[in-house]
């Protein structure tokens, strides 16, 4: 804030004139005046004569007013020359004029900048009245100040803002005279008064030659009707954009996009029109192009990307929607490397030889949005620019995992077809090799006294067996099973098994057996059957070397439109569930994916043929069944054979499973899971049964739904194994987003392990996957109403 001199609204002083103060009062006089001059509010200073220059007159009289504005006290004022409040900033020029007023001996009216004790500014209107003697000698200057800080910040404000307008001012001249858009002003007449350069090349005229005519001057008639028909609908209705193209006077049909608002005067009335006008001919016809040609595009099945060179996404058609699960608006911009690759040396070798030889084709591994791996066969091609430069990477990349996976299901089926023939020549050879010795032993026994001879010929007699045992099991393999159908009545079987467990399984293992008291009956061979569980229960022994629990179960289940969905060997109808569990060592996934093969064993040598698990498997598949199995590491297996069960509750079942399961009234449910056809048949069964439901394919899109939803969902259904975010992480971040949540967690990994853990993460109740839909919905029903599962 600067000082400047005394503003011309105040008189000037009468220099002929000067003001006399005769102060040769009496004692009290003097002290009734004090004390008035002391409560004004004005300031007031008396100040000695001189001397005049530095460091000039001293205070001898500050009243109240002066000490609160200043922040000084009394005994800091008096003695002191006025010159010690003011600083830097104050003018020079009010200094001069008030030193040449003392100097004079005459009144003088100065606006001056001092400063506070803080170091605060103020500023000062002082008048300063010479006092004289009754000789007419000055012997005081009385100075009278008020303080007009406000008045001298609205006047600063005041000036800043004026040139704050110049300089918008010029700005915006600047601005609407460089634009290559048109801007223009038109008066309620539609007379142009303002047409810049950009709008004067548009129609290929001077703005000189615009100014002061209307549209008649650059259009047809048949537009100029249309541009003043909107022009009057602007001045009715406020602000409109239009697009329309235009025959201007140079006989050229253009496209126009304009924007116009009404101009009002300072008293709010309409006096004109202001616009901005953009020739978009070119774009339009670039966009119909881009559109045809994406249409195109989207029409294809295949992936087709566009990237830069730094591996932003610039185009994602709707294959591309398809097949990876993002949509468009998700993922430009984006680095394909990052969204796409797990393996990201692969993607910059093949990247490379685009660069460096202009093309390259392969086939690379990609991920989905729900984590998902694809086998992608991928033709990618360099984009170049007018100058020849490198722009961007064309791919187009086709899903081959189903045909991947039919090309290995294939070979597997070969191989597995090649070694059951094999298998089974090498079987008939080897009982025509068995064949003599098993009787030679009968006819070896006979007259035979010697117990040595004897006990040899057993040892040979029992090997032999083994070995027809084995062959038996190699031709189960490779020619089927060839079995006597009858009704089994599996609870029977089931503590058979128990029983030669017990009596032959280490002590260390404990064995438990469940059955449903009105189990099913099946129809099948029981022979093969008990070899099934027998089969199982010794892999179950092997797997725990330092004891453990082995449980056998039978069930009763019924499997529905929705278990069958999301199980592809299963088909809807009654099921007994025959499960063999095991509290051992576990198995990796790469080992679960191999243990059907035949031969296959994880056993030491001479301890394993690796044919009973591909024995099982054909007899279960014999019985019309299939089978499940799910590992963890440390935790256990689990084996479910599920083989179709013969009642005649059947119809009964399939009516009841729409009439009897509850339903629910309306309540929002926030399914989980990564698999797709799980999420889909899931949506599909809660909705048909009075749910409404909300998606997520992982752990971090449900939490980001459940923040957004949290006092809308009444339950979330989650799976436990998905990527990026698993199940007990997320259920632990909604519990700390709302305390109250409801989960029901569901697995298809081992079920005691996973109980464990999604309790203590905060799940209400458990599901073991696969599961029917009136599990399903009895379990939400559970958890909504708060009642105790069953």
């Amino acid at each position: 804030m600067s000082a400047s001199p005394v503003s011309d609204s105040l008189p000037a002083p009468s220099p002929a004139d000067p003001v006399k103060i005769d102060l040769q009062f009496e004692d009290n006089k003097l002290g009734l005046l004090e004390a008035a001059v002391a409560h004004l509010s004005d300031m007031v200073l008396v100040t000695e004569a001189d001397p005049i220059e530095e460091p000039g007159p001293r205070i001898v009289f500050a009243n109240d007013a002066f000490l609160r504005r200043t922040g000084y006290t009394a005994s800091e004022v008096l003695g002191r020359s006025p010159r010690f409040l003011q600083g830097p900033s104050t003018s020079r020029e009010a200094l001069d004029q008030l030193r040449a007023g003392l100097v004079a001996r005459q009144l003088v009216r100065v606006e001056l900048l001092n400063y506070t004790k803080s170091g605060d500014e103020f500023w000062l209107e002082i008048e300063v009245v010479p006092v004289l003697n009754a000789s007419g000698s000055c012997t005081h200057f009385v100075a009278i100040e008020r303080d007009i800080t406000g008045r001298k910040l609205s006047e600063q404000r005041q000036d800043e803002s004026e040139a704050q307008m110049r300089r918008t001012a010029d700005l915006l001249t600047a601005v609407v005279e460089s634009t290559p858009d048109a801007l223009f002003v038109k008066d309620v007449q539609g007379r142009y008064l303002l047409f810049n350069e950009g709008a004067a090349r548009v129609v290929g005229k001077r703005s000189e030659e615009v100014v002061g005519h209307d549209d008649s001057a650059l259009f047809g008639p048949s537009d100029v009707e249309v541009i003043r028909r909107h022009d009057r609908q602007v001045m009715a209705t406020g602000e409109t954009t239009t697009s329309e193209e235009m025959l201007t006077s140079a006989g050229v049909t253009r496209t126009f996009l304009a924007t116009k608002s009404p101009y009002r005067d300072s008293g709010g009335e309409i006096v004109g029109i202001v616009g901005i006008s953009r020739d978009i001919t070119e774009r339009k016809l670039a966009e119909e192009k881009l559109r045809e040609q994406a249409t195109l595009l989207d029409k294809a099945k295949d992936a087709i990307l566009v990237r830069d060179l730094h591996h932003k996404l610039l185009y994602w058609n709707r294959g591309a929607e398809r097949i990876y699960g993002w949509q468009a608006d998700e993922v430009l911009g984006a680095s394909v490397k990052e969204l796409l690759y797990d393996d990201p040396a692969a993607f910059e070798a093949a990247t490379a030889e685009t660069l460096v030889k202009g093309e390259w084709a392969g086939e690379l591994s990609q991920r989905q949005k729900s984590g998902k791996i694809l086998d992608m066969n991928c033709h990618w091609t360099l984009v170049r620019d007018d100058a020849g430069q490198p722009k961007s990477i064309l791919a187009i990349n086709t899903d081959s995992t189903d045909r991947k996976k039919l090309e290995k299901q294939f070979l597997r089926a070969q191989r597995m077809e090649s070694i059951g023939t094999l298998a089974g020549g090498i079987a008939h050879d080897l009982n025509n090799v068995l064949t003599p010795i098993v009787m030679s032993i009968t006819l070896l026994r006979a007259g035979e006294t010697s117990e040595e001879k004897l006990a040899v010929l057993d040892m040979v007699e029992k090997s032999a067996n083994r070995g027809a045992q084995l062959i038996k099991q190699v031709l189960t393999f490779a020619r089927g099973v060839e079995s006597r159908t009858v009704v089994v009545q599996l609870r029977l079987l089931l503590y058979e098994v128990e029983k030669i467990c017990s009596e032959t399984f280490l002590k260390s293992i404990q064995i438990r057996v469940k059955s449903a008291p009105d189990l099913w009956p099946v129809l099948g061979d029981p022979t093969q059957l008990h070899q099934v569980l027998l089969n199982l229960c010794v892999n179950a022994r092997d797997a725990m070397h330092h004891g453990g629990t082995l449980t056998l179960q039978a069930d009763n289940v019924v499997l529905d439109e929705h278990y069958a969905a999301t199980s592809v060997e299963a088909k809807p109808g009654p099921y007994v569930v025959l499960q063999v569990s095991d509290t051992g060592a576990g198995m990796s996934p790469e080992v679960i994916d191999r243990i059907f093969e035949p031969f296959f064993t994880t056993k030491e040598t001479g301890k394993g043929t690796g044919l009973g698990l591909s024995t099982t498997l054909a007899i279960v598949k014999s019985h019309g069944g299939f089978l499940k199995v799910h590992s963890e590491r440390d935790v256990g297996t689990r084996f479910q054979v599920y083989l179709p069960a013969q009642t005649d509750a059947r119809m009964a079942l399939s009516e009841n499973i729409t009439t009897d399961l509850p339903r629910g009234n309306g309540e929002l449910v926030l399914v989980v899971d990564d698999e797709a056809s799980v999420r889909e048949i899931t949506q599909q069964t809660l909705e048909a049964f009075g749910y409404k439901v909300l998606l997520a394919c992982d752990g971090a899109e449900a939490t980001a739904t459940y923040a957004l939803h949290r006092h809308e969902i009444d339950v979330v259904l989650a799976d436990m194994m998905m990527p990026l975010m698993d199940g007990p992480t997320m259920i632990q971040v909604l519990v700390r987003i709302n305390p109250k949540v409801k989960v029901l967690a569901a697995s298809g990994l081992n079920a005691d392990g996973m109980v464990a853990r999604a309790s203590n993460a905060g799940a209400r109740d458990f599901l073991p996957k696969p599961y029917t839909a009136g599990a399903l919905l009895r379990a939400l029903r559970q958890i909504i109403d708060g009642t105790p599962s069953g």
